[in-house]
């Protein structure tokens, strides 16, 4: 199937190119002064001016904002024909076709209609160029500002639950390193994206997302099944990327959040953020800092925590120059210090704990992109690179251990080029082409001598990337696909996607979709984290002749679009399969010679992982809106899989083969609804609901009882229902400067897990359930 793909778009490519024929050249002019565009934007229902709506001219690198009285003004414009666009949040995109004339200002005023749920908000993750969500071939879920405000987030981690098929859960009680579900399947196989970028290693898969604070995140786009396609290795469950913020205007925001969960323990959250534009929005400059200090949290009154004490400072900027009216050069830059620890004893060294996990962080990235759009929007080019590096100084140790300590680096390179070239007809309709060519390079040392550890990886991956979508308001038809050459694998893969989006009616979307994906044989996040077993540690190697795992991805969906009145609604429903093949899964092999456990990453036979999801959308604009997601799902291995090496006094295994993947549930969901009850006091009510799920408990500590866990044990969870609360007023206290006060709950339940592990041989990775206990907050924010 693969080949006829290639085949098919080989054959394609030159007969689109000639079926465009000859394009109107354009002919630059000399730059015109005083060539400038003045208007208003307002609500079309109310006529009240909108402040800080985005207004530009499509094709282009120029655009403006309203100001707080809902104007704006746009100077030195290139004279000729232009779409000009404003949009607003809340309110639906509207587009005018203006002439610009030199030595001229005309004014262009808009009146936008009020919308609640954004279907039609610009999406870069479906094809790697900008798509309107609605018309994507692919369904694009977009988690917010306004989502990130609700559900009083800090950092991504406490996020991305409230996305349909996605799950953040912590799988350690002493370092809390979180990973990210999607679909049922554990994080290494999702791709995680900054600006786009593949930047994301395997050791900042480690704790990164909980890293990331949501001061600079815009949105995060997120793609379920496979997009190995478009972004490489690693996409097999999906793929999220986390789009910055951009300097749109002028604005200051300082702000705090003070966290108080049971038992008095806290959790401050302080940030500080500005964005400044030139007068004439050549330059731009989004800043942004944030400091964490959280306490450590003992759930069982042990000694030792089951929430690790965090510090972390962050600190970047993203930075436009529009270089001219159709070339533009970004630059983005952050730094993140974090420092964490687990176990106990916390006013002392690590080795002197009975128990200590601790890592301490430092990481610097940062990226470069130039983008041109021909003037006559046929052609886009963009080019980029992007650098990461993390030196992190870690111990993991039990039994005041003075030897185990370590230190990790990574460094990480990504760059290439992207081709976009818009036809008004190839062969039977519009269509875009986009190819392009990537280089990702990473190089891990990871250094544990007292373990006899001292493990080396080098990797580099160039991908080359093409895909042609046949557009039009009813049908979209993509066909593209991605050859990668790996070092660690000896051939060159071939991953093809297939998308195909039908609409018979505007109310009515159906989509289906085919993709392929594959994993090298290299080390994962989860490998370079090391767990306390039974009073030993627990270190993950790769097994010899480990081969690439592969996969295939079908999905298809149904996405209905209703208004009754004002009362807007969407329904999505989703169903999605994946095949496994050499399926990567660990297994407990015996102890090395200094009495350490290892579990080796070896091929499984296989797995599949099917389910449908549903999610439903609703909302009356400037009043509420709810949304909730539900997914139903099996992830089971092709044969039975064994993890545990323990035997009986005859000799036979204590645990028996199993075909159910560990900690994956098969029903899982989400709600929030938001209320505007007066224009300035708005309510917010959040929840999430997990299913029950299969976990691996070891041997070694103890119970409630003081009695040892002598057997390795699988248990079923009980199912989990957390539920939060938050209210909010905002003060006007002047025309530019406001004050939002907020306090609420989360976790109100209380819904925690009651079996945790006692004393200093209690197993690490036996955490499940939420993350946080009842947390009361309360908080402060000033923006200018």
């Amino acid at each position: 199937m693969k080949k006829y793909i290639l085949g098919a778009l080989l054959l394609l490519m030159p007969l689109c190119l000639f079926a465009e024929g000859e394009e109107t050249v354009y002919k630059p002019r000399k730059k015109q002064s005083d060539a400038n565009i003045t208007g208003h934007v307002i609500d079309a229902k109310t006529g009240e001016h909108l402040a800080y709506a985005t207004v530009a001219v499509k094709g282009t690198t120029f655009g403006a904002a309203t100001d707080a009285t809902g104007h704006y003004f746009m100077k030195n414009l290139m004279p000729g024909e232009f779409t000009l666009s404003a949009s607003a949040i809340g309110y639906k995109t509207l587009e005018q076709t203006i002439r610009i004339e030199g030595k001229r200002t005309i004014e262009v005023n808009f009146s936008l209609v009020e919308e609640a749920l954004a279907v039609e908000e610009v999406v870069v993750s479906a094809s790697r160029t900008e798509t309107n969500k609605k018309c994507s071939p692919t369904i694009v879920s977009v988690a917010s500002t306004q989502l990130f405000e609700s559900v009083a987030s800090s950092n991504l981690a406490e996020s991305m639950n409230f996305q349909s098929g996605l799950r953040v859960e912590n799988n350690c009680s002493n370092c809390g390193t979180t990973q990210l579900r999607i679909n049922g399947l554990e994080g290494q196989y999702s791709q995680i994206l900054l600006d786009s970028r593949p930047i994301f290693s395997s050791l900042a898969g480690v704790y990164g997302l909980e890293q990331l604070p949501v001061a600079m995140v815009e949105r995060v786009e997120v793609i379920r099944g496979g997009g190995s396609a478009l972004f490489g290795a690693n996409a097999i469950g999906g793929v999220v990327n986390i789009i910055t913020k951009e300097p749109v205007r002028n604005s200051l925001t300082l702000s705090n959040t003070t966290n108080v969960m049971r038992g008095g323990n806290v959790d401050l959250n302080t940030s500080l953020n500005g964005s400044f534009v030139s007068d004439d929005y050549k330059t731009g400059v989004y800043l942004f800092g944030m400091v964490k200090d959280r306490d450590d949290y003992d759930r069982n009154g042990d000694g030792f925590s089951d929430l690790p004490r965090l510090n972390s400072e962050t600190v970047g900027f993203r930075a436009y120059y529009n270089t001219s009216a159709y070339t533009r050069l970004t630059a983005e830059y952050h730094h993140v210090h974090e420092f964490r620890r687990g176990g106990n004893k916390f006013d002392m060294p690590p080795h002197e704990a009975d128990i200590a996990e601790q890592l301490d962080h430092k990481i610097n990235g940062g990226g470069l992109k130039f983008d041109y759009f021909s003037p006559n929007n046929h052609h886009r080019v963009g080019l980029y690179t992007s650098v990461q590096g993390i030196d992190r100084n870690s111990y993991f140790g039990t039994d005041q251990n003075k030897t185990t300590y370590g230190k990790t680096d990574d460094r990480t390179i990504v760059t290439g080029g992207q081709y976009t070239y818009s036809f008004d007809k190839c062969l039977f309709m519009p269509a875009e082409l986009t190819a392009g060519v990537e280089y990702t390079y990473n190089k891990l040392n990871d250094k544990y001598l007292a373990l006899k550890r001292n493990f080396s990886q080098e990797t580099h991956a160039t991908g080359f990337f093409f895909q042609n979508e046949w557009r039009s308001k009813k049908l979209n038809f993509l066909i593209g696909g991605r050859l990668d050459k790996h070092n660690m694998m000896d051939d060159v893969v071939f991953s093809p996607r297939v998308n195909v989006r039908y609409s018979p009616i505007e109310k009515v979307g159906l989509r289906a979709s085919y993709s392929s994906g594959y994993r090298a044989p290299q080390a994962y996040n989860e490998d370079l984290h090391i767990s306390a077993l039974d009073g030993k540690l627990a270190v993950i190697r790769l097994a010899d002749g480990l081969k690439p795992e592969y996969s295939h991805s079908f999905s298809g969906s149904i996405d209905l679009y209703h208004n009754f009145g004002r009362l807007q609604t969407n329904l999505l429903i989703e169903g999605f399969y994946t095949m496994l093949d050499d399926v990567f899964a660990l297994e407990k092999v015996g102890e090395d010679e200094q009495g350490n456990v290892i579990m080796e990453r070896r091929n499984a036979s296989g797995a599949k992982i099917g389910g449908v999801g549903f999610e439903l959308k609703a909302g009356i604009p400037n009043r509420f809106e709810v949304q909730m997601g539900y997914t139903y799902q099996q992830s089971r291995y092709n044969c039975p899989e064994g993890w545990s090496d323990q035997v009986d006094s005859n000799g036979k295994p204590v645990l028996e083969a199993q075909r159910r993947m560990f900690r994956s549930p098969d029903h899982y969901g989400y709600i929030t609804a938001n209320c505007n009850i007066t224009h300035d006091f708005t309510a917010s009510v959040f929840g999430n609901f997990t299913g029950r799920m299969l976990v691996q408990h070891n041997h070694g500590g103890e119970d409630a009882e003081g009695n040892t866990i002598e057997f390795d044990s699988e248990r079923l969870t009980p199912n989990f229902f957390d539920m939060g609360l938050r209210l909010s007023y905002e003060f006007h206290l002047t025309k530019q400067l406001r004050l939002e006060l907020n306090a609420g709950v989360k976790n109100v339940f209380d819904s925690f897990q009651k079996d945790i592990d006692f004393g200093s041989g209690k197993d690490g990775a036996y955490i499940y359930g939420p993350a946080t206990p009842r947390t009361f907050f309360v908080g402060v924010k000033f923006a200018l």
